[in-house]
C-alpha cells in the first residue's frame, strides 16, 4: 500500500484522542471519523514543515495526479516576453512573472520592507461606478489591476509607496501593543491618475484547500449568511455575486480577500492576465489593451486551455494540513475563548462540501476551514473604501483560518490581513472593527495569559 493511500482517523475515546490508520475512500468515512484534527477531511496531509501547503490529496487516482503534477509544473513556470520558444508572452506590464512568485511554497504573500521589491503584493484600482456586469468600473488607462512592473520599451503604469504609522494601544490589564497603518502612494504614472482613483491593496493569499472550499455549494453558504441581522448577534454576513466569465452569469463568490471571484478557474486566469500579462479563452485580451503601449498581441492564447485546466487542477487538488496539538490543555482554553469571543460566528469551524459522483476526492467532506464564505463589514480601520460588486468598501470575506500556525514555517513571516499590515496573530485581531468589533472588545479585556491561549489555538490551526 503507498504511503499517499494512507490516511489518519481520530476517534475521540474515553481515555483519549488515538490514531487509526487505514486505507478507505472519502465516501466511506461515517460522521463519527471525522475530528477537527483532520482539517481538510479525507484530503488532510500530515506535514508542519516548509512543504506543508504543497502537497496533493493523498488518495488521488494515478490519472488525477498526472495532470496534478502538470499544473504543479506550470505554476512554477517563468515567463519572459515575446519572441521566445518557451513561455512568451509576458507583459508588457505585469506585477510577477510565475505564478509562484506571488504564491510563494503555495502560501501567503507579504508587503515589502527594508526596500524590497513589491513581489506577493498587488493594487486593485477603479473609478466611481460599475462595469456591465456590476463590477468594479475600470480605471481609464490603468484598468482593474496596476501594473508596477514592464518589459523592456514599456513602462510601468506606476510605482507604489507605502509609508508606515505605528500607533500604541493597551490592553485592560495595561500591557501594550502597536498596530502600524499603511498609507499608499502612487507615483510616477505614465499618464495621469484619472480622478476618483480608488486603490485597495491585496497580499497573495494561500492557495491550497480551495477545491474544497469550491465545493461547499451555495445552499451551505447562504445558510450562514444574516443580512439584515435578524437575530441581533450584530453580526450580518452576507454573500458577494460576480459575473461568472465562463457560465455567463453571475453566481455566488468564493474566492479573493472580498469573494469576488466564482471559481478556481476564473481566479487561475485572471491571475495569468492581470498579473502577468498572459491571455487565454477566459480572458482574452491584454491587460494593456487600450494602453499607449498595448502591443497588440491577442492574436492567441499565451496559455493553453489545457495548461490552465492543469494549473486550476493543481490548486483544486492541494491538501490542508492537520492540526497539531488539538489535545493541549492551553489550546483547548484559547478554543473556548475563540468562541466566548463570537469569533467562530464568522470563522465556522465546521463546513461540508457537495456530493459529487465525479470528483470522489472532494465529495461530502467534513472540513474544517474555520470561514463562512461571507463578506463582513470590518469597520473603518480596515477599510480599502473600493466597493467590489456586493461587497462594500468596507466588507472583506472571512479568511479561512486553517493552517494559519504554520505561515511562519512554510512562508518566513507572519503578515496577515489583507494587505499584510499584522505583524502577529493578535495585531490581526486587534485591527478587527465593524461587526467584529465586540469580539475584539472581549479580547482586549481578558487576561494575558488567555490571550496567550487564544493564540495557541490558532497556531494549532
Amino acid at each position: 500500500m503507498q504511503k499517499s493511500k494512507l490516511i489518519v482517523r481520530l476517534g475521540i475515546v474515553a481515555a483519549g484522542i488515538i490514531a487509526i490508520y487505514s486505507c478507505v475512500e472519502p465516501d466511506t468515512l461515517n460522521e463519527t471519523d471525522y475530528s477537527e484534527w483532520l482539517s481538510g477531511g479525507a484530503q488532510t496531509i500530515f506535514d508542519n514543515g516548509a512543504g506543508a501547503f504543497g502537497s496533493a490529496f493523498p488518495d488521488l487516482t494515478e490519472a488525477r495526479k498526472s495532470v496534478h503534477e502538470i499544473g504543479d509544473i506550470a505554476f512554477e513556470q517563468t515567463f519572459v516576453s515575446a519572441p521566445a520558444l518557451i513561455n512568451p508572452g509576458l507583459g508588457p506590464i505585469f506585477n510577477n512573472v510565475s505564478c509562484t512568485s506571488c504564491h510563494i511554497n503555495d502560501g501567503r504573500g507579504k508587503p515589502p520592507v527594508n526596500g524590497e521589491q513589491i513581489s506577493s503584493l498587488l493594487i486593485r484600482v477603479s473609478i466611481p461606478g460599475t462595469d456591465a456586469h456590476g463590477g468594479p468600473n475600470p480605471a481609464p488607462g490603468f484598468g482593474g489591476q496596476l501594473q508596477q512592473r514592464a518589459i523592456f520599451g514599456a513602462v510601468p503604469e506606476a510605482l507604489m509607496k507605502i509609508d508606515w504609522t505605528e500607533n500604541q494601544y493597551t490592553f485592560a490589564d495595561g500591557e501594550t501593543y502597536s498596530l502600524r497603518t499603511p498609507t499608499y502612494t502612487l507615483e510616477s504614472p505614465y499618464i495621469p491618475l484619472p480622478a476618483g482613483l480608488m486603490i485597495s491593496p491585496r497580499v497573495a493569499p494561500p492557495v491550497f484547500g480551495l477545491g474544497l472550499l469550491e465545493a461547499v455549494d451555495e445552499p451551505a453558504i447562504l445558510a450562514l449568511a444574516d443580512e439584515q441581522d435578524l437575530n441581533q448577534d450584530g453580526i450580518s454576513g452576507k454573500p458577494n455575486y460576480a459575473w461568472n466569465i465562463v457560465e455567463g452569469k453571475k453566481t455566488i463568490g468564493k474566492f479573493g480577500w472580498k469573494a469576488a471571484n466564482p471559481s478556481i478557474l476564473q481566479q487561475s486566469a485572471g491571475a495569468y492576465n492581470e498579473d502577468m500579462g498572459i491571455t487565454s479563452f477566459v480572458f482574452p485580451h491584454e491587460s494593456a489593451t487600450g494602453q499607449t503601449q498595448y502591443d497588440g498581441r491577442d492574436d492567441e492564447y499565451e496559455v493553453s486551455d489545457s495548461v490552465l485546466y492543469a494549473v486550476a487542477f493543481y490548486i483544486r487538488t492541494l491538501a490542508v494540513p492537520a492540526r497539531r496539538n488539538a489535545d493541549d490543555a492551553a489550546v483547548l482554553q484559547g478554543k473556548k475563548i475563540f468562541t466566548d469571543a463570537k469569533c467562530a460566528v464568522c470563522h465556522v469551524p465546521r463546513l461540508r462540501t457537495k456530493v459529487d459522483v465525479a470528483f470522489p476526492e472532494i465529495s461530502n467532506q467534513v472540513i474544517f476551514p474555520y470561514t463562512d464564505m461571507l463578506v463582513h463589514d470590518m469597520g473603518t480601520g480596515l477599510a480599502d473604501n473600493r466597493p467590489d460588486n456586493d461587497a462594500t468598501g468596507q466588507e472583506w470575506r472571512t479568511s479561512p483560518l486553517w493552517g494559519i500556525g504554520l505561515t511562519k514555517v512554510v512562508n518566513g513571516h507572519q503578515n496577515f490581513l489583507h494587505d499584510g499590515r499584522a505583524r502577529t496573530l493578535m495585531e490581526a485581531i486587534m485591527w478587527h472593527g465593524g461587526e467584529a468589533e465586540q469580539s475584539k472588545e472581549y479580547i482586549r479585556i481578558i487576561s494575558s495569559s488567555e490571550r496567550a491561549a487564544l493564540i495557541k489555538f490558532l497556531e494549532s490551526l
